[in-house]
C-alpha cells in the first residue's frame, strides 16, 4: 500500500516532470514542495513508489520520472481538474460564437482546444444518420441555373447547382420553394429524399430538375456517415514534443492522418462516462503506446453523440487538458442545442 505522503510525492513528481521534462530528485521535491520532512524521507517514499512501478529511473539518472502506471494513478486519484478562468471561458464563448455553420464551428473548436492545451486536438464529425431537414432554399443565379440550399436541424448547409431545361422566374421558384418545404421540412434526410423523388414523378419539366437535384442531395446526405472523419488541429504541438516519444513520431502522425485508428479508440472510450483518459500502453493495441488521449462526448440534437479530445505524449498536463476538453465540449453541446 502506498501512503498518503507517497501519493503526494507522486503528484509532485508528475507535476514537476510535466513542467520541466527533467527527472525529479528528492532534493528538488523538498525545495519546491515543502513537505516538512528530510530528503532522506522523500527518498524512502520514492523507493516505495518505484517498487509499485509508479516511477522509474531513466538511464543512470538520480531523478525519477512517472511510468504509465504512475500517470494512471495520478489521473484517477490525484489530478485536480481546475476550472478555466473567466478570461478563458469568455474566449471560448467569443471565438466559437462567431461561427456561421457547423463546419466552421468544429474547425474553430479544435483550434481553440489545441491552443488551450498545447496538444493536438481532434473532434469527431457528428453523424447525419438522424439529421432532419430544417429548410430548403432556392436561389436564382441565371434564368436556367438555380442554387439549391439544404439546411439541416443542426446547422449543416449543403449546396448544389441545378441546370433547368426551361427558364424559371422568381415567382415560379417561390412556389416551388414553398412546396419543397411543405414536403421535406421535419423529415430525416432519407425520408425527405424519398418524398422529393415522389414529387419529381408528378412535376412538370421546369420543376423536375430542381426536385431531382434536391432529392439527390438528400439521398447523398442520408448515406454519408460524417462521424467517420475527424477535424484535426495542432499537429505542430505534437511535433514540438517529439522527444517525448520513445518510438518514431511518424507512426503517430500516420495514425492520426488515417483517422480510423483514433475513431476506433474514440469508439472504445465512449463506454467511459465523463472525461475519458487513455495513457501510454493502454493504447498499444492501436499503435499509440507512447501517447495519451483525453476525450469526452458532446451531444448534437438529432444526431448520435460525438467526441472531442486531445492526443499527445504521456508527459501531458492532464489537469489542464481534461479541464479544457470538458469546458469546450460543454459549450459545444450548448451551442449546437441552441442552434
Amino acid at each position: 500500500m502506498v501512503s498518503e505522503r507517497s501519493l503526494a510525492v507522486l503528484r509532485a513528481i508528475v507535476q514537476d516532470y510535466v513542467e520541466s521534462r527533467e527527472p525529479v530528485g528528492s532534493k528538488t521535491i523538498v525545495e519546491r514542495h515543502h513537505f516538512g520532512v528530510s530528503a532522506a524521507t522523500i527518498r524512502n517514499d520514492m523507493a516505495l513508489l518505484e517498487e509499485e512501478e509508479l516511477i522509474a529511473a531513466p538511464h543512470t539518472s538520480s531523478g525519477r520520472i512517472p511510468t504509465d502506471k504512475g500517470y494512471r494513478v495520478f489521473v484517477d486519484q490525484l489530478a485536480d481538474i481546475r476550472p478555466l478562468s473567466a478570461t478563458q471561458r469568455h474566449a471560448i464563448e467569443t471565438f466559437l460564437g462567431e461561427s456561421n455553420d457547423l463546419d466552421e464551428l468544429l474547425g474553430r473548436t479544435v483550434r481553440l482546444v489545441s491552443q488551450l492545451t498545447r496538444q493536438l486536438a481532434v473532434v469527431q464529425y457528428p453523424s447525419f444518420a438522424r439529421a432532419r431537414v430544417r429548410h430548403v432554399e432556392l436561389v436564382s443565379l441565371a434564368p436556367t441555373r438555380v442554387l439549391c440550399i439544404l439546411i439541416s436541424d443542426s446547422g449543416q448547409v449543403e449546396q448544389r447547382l441545378a441546370e433547368l431545361d426551361q427558364p424559371a422566374d422568381e415567382a415560379t421558384l417561390a412556389r416551388l420553394r414553398d412546396r419543397l418545404n411543405e414536403v421535406a421540412a421535419g423529415l430525416t434526410m432519407a425520408d425527405a429524399a424519398t418524398a422529393l423523388s415522389a414529387e419529381t414523378e408528378h412535376a412538370d419539366r421546369a420543376h423536375a430538375e430542381v426536385l431531382h437535384t434536391l432529392a439527390a442531395t438528400l439521398a447523398d446526405q442520408a448515406k454519408i456517415t460524417r462521424s467517420d472523419r475527424l477535424v484535426v488541429a495542432g499537429a505542430a504541438n505534437l511535433v514540438r514534443t517529439e522527444q517525448d516519444f520513445a518510438g518514431n513520431i511518424l507512426g503517430v502522425m500516420e495514425a492520426i492522418e488515417e483517422q480510423v485508428v483514433i475513431l476506433r479508440l474514440f469508439g472504445e472510450m465512449a463506454a467511459d462516462e465523463g472525461i475519458a483518459v487513455r495513457i501510454g500502453r493502454e493504447n498499444a493495441a492501436f499503435g499509440l503506446g507512447d501517447t495519451s488521449v483525453v476525450s469526452t462526448a458532446f451531444a448534437v440534437p438529432g444526431r448520435d453523440v460525438s467526441r472531442l479530445g486531445v492526443v499527445g505524449p504521456t508527459r501531458m498536463d492532464y489537469s489542464q487538458s481534461m479541464a479544457a476538453v470538458r469546458a469546450v465540449a460543454r459549450y459545444l453541446s450548448r451551442t449546437l442545442g441552441e442552434s
